[in-house]
Parts: structure tokens; sequence; C-alpha cells
């Protein structure tokens, strides 16, 4: 799940997920962080899902994919978008 905070001329995206599926570490991996592993791991929340806040300029589009134990990549079923093996968040 994608969460959205709009700031004045930036966008605060929160990357979600439930705390065990997928079990183990997982973090978000895409074109804003240099597609650099371990960048962005999510952590617990008080809900009990894991998350990842990453700040992003409005406007933009940005290709991302979930990386969790044993090299498991996986995308995100509600992003706005999927381009080829790629997720994509719009600010």
């Amino acid at each position: 799940m994608l969460e959205r905070k709009p700031r004045k001329d930036r966008t605060e995206v929160t990357f979600v997920l439930p705390a065990d599926t997928p079990p183990g570490p997982v973090s978000v991996v895409g074109d804003f962080n240099g597609w650099q592993p371990d960048t962005h791991t999510l952590t617990p929340r008080s809900d009990g899902n894991r998350a990842v806040t990453v700040t992003l300029p409005r406007g933009s589009e940005h290709s991302f994919r979930y990386l969790a134990a044993g090299d498991h990549w996986f995308n995100e079923e509600s992003a706005d978008a999927h381009d080829g093996v790629n997720s994509c968040v719009r600010t």
C-alpha cells in the first residue's frame, strides 16, 4: 500500500506492507535511491504493519520494487502503474 502526504514542493510517500508478508527484512528499491538495497528498509509501525517514508519531488514518477530476504523481488499491487517488471509511483 502507498500513502502520500503532499508538501509544498515535495511528496512524502510511505511504502506499507503487512508485518510478516513476506517474512524477514524488506526494503523498497528504486530509481530514487539508485536501486541500492537496504537504503530504505521497512520498519515496524504501531498498527502492526511495516513502513518506510521517502521524500520525492512533486509532479514526478518513479520506478520501484520491493526486495525481501532470499533475493525475493516483488511489486506493489496498488502501485499507480507498472512499467514492465517495476511498479511506478506518481507524486
